[in-house]
């Protein structure tokens, strides 16, 4: 019997992050990873192992860019779609991907839930077949691809903030920020920056854990875990 799971090759240069990115899709209904690489010559090979329908491709790979890999599976004649999973922000690049079959982008640092949505919006939009009978049914199903508003920040915080935090914090890797290191890091208060760091941890993208050794309570020692690593694709 053939698997109707949505067939998915993960390619990130990060192995820790490689294996969370495909924890992450096989968690959702409907897919199933079935191969990872972490450079693009093993993306590669393992297209031409396995058929997949979907690549979820890190852009910043060691031996190219992912966009460069996207368009030279598209003149091999691999027609899978593509979400590109990056922490790159150039707009010019995201154009280019469109036209290369890149159907989403997902920014670094993310969460299960922004994955899970947007698996599941391309698992619509891949569900939509027939011909359509007029430009409203052709809007609904490209719509699917499109992502919701992005989700509310708990009160009192920032998005532009958030990033900054989680910036000092990525940089900051392996030895971690303590609340006081990223207020002065960041420019703002300990207090505001706790709250950030703990929304962090709260989305699992940092761990906390206790400095031992000084006079006084231990400080607690925010460590980034998130997926990708600093400086990475």
């Amino acid at each position: 019997m053939t698997d109707p799971r949505i067939r998915v090759l993960v390619v990130e240069d990060d192995p820790v992050a490689a294996d969370a990115h495909a924890l992450y899709v096989n968690r959702v209904a409907g897919f199933v990873t079935v191969a990872k690489a972490h450079t693009a010559a093993e993306a590669r090979r393992a297209l031409d192992r396995t058929p997949v329908e979907l690549i979820l491709l890190d852009l910043h790979l060691p031996d190219g860019h992912g966009l460069a890999l996207a368009r030279s599976l598209r003149a091999a004649g691999h027609q899978a779609d593509v979400i590109a999973v990056t922490s790159a922000r150039d707009l010019a690049v995201v154009r280019e991907g469109v036209s290369l079959g890149v159907v989403q982008y997902v920014l670094k640092p993310f969460t299960f839930a922004t994955l899970r949505d947007r698996l599941a919006r391309y698992a619509e939009y891949r569900t939509t077949s027939g011909e359509a009978t007029g430009q409203d049914e052709v809007d609904r199903a490209l719509a699917n691809l499109r992502s919701p508003a992005p989700a509310a920040l708990p009160k009192g915080l920032s998005a532009p903030t958030l990033e900054r935090v989680t910036q000092a914090l990525r940089e900051a890797a392996p030895g971690g920020l303590t609340a006081t290191s990223a207020a002065g890091s960041v420019g703002i208060s300990r207090i505001t920056a706790r709250r950030y760091l703990e929304h962090l941890v709260e989305a699992g993208l940092c761990v906390r854990s206790p400095q031992y050794g000084q006079v006084g309570r231990p400080e607690l020692v925010y460590t980034w875990k998130g997926l990708g690593g600093p400086g990475s694709g």
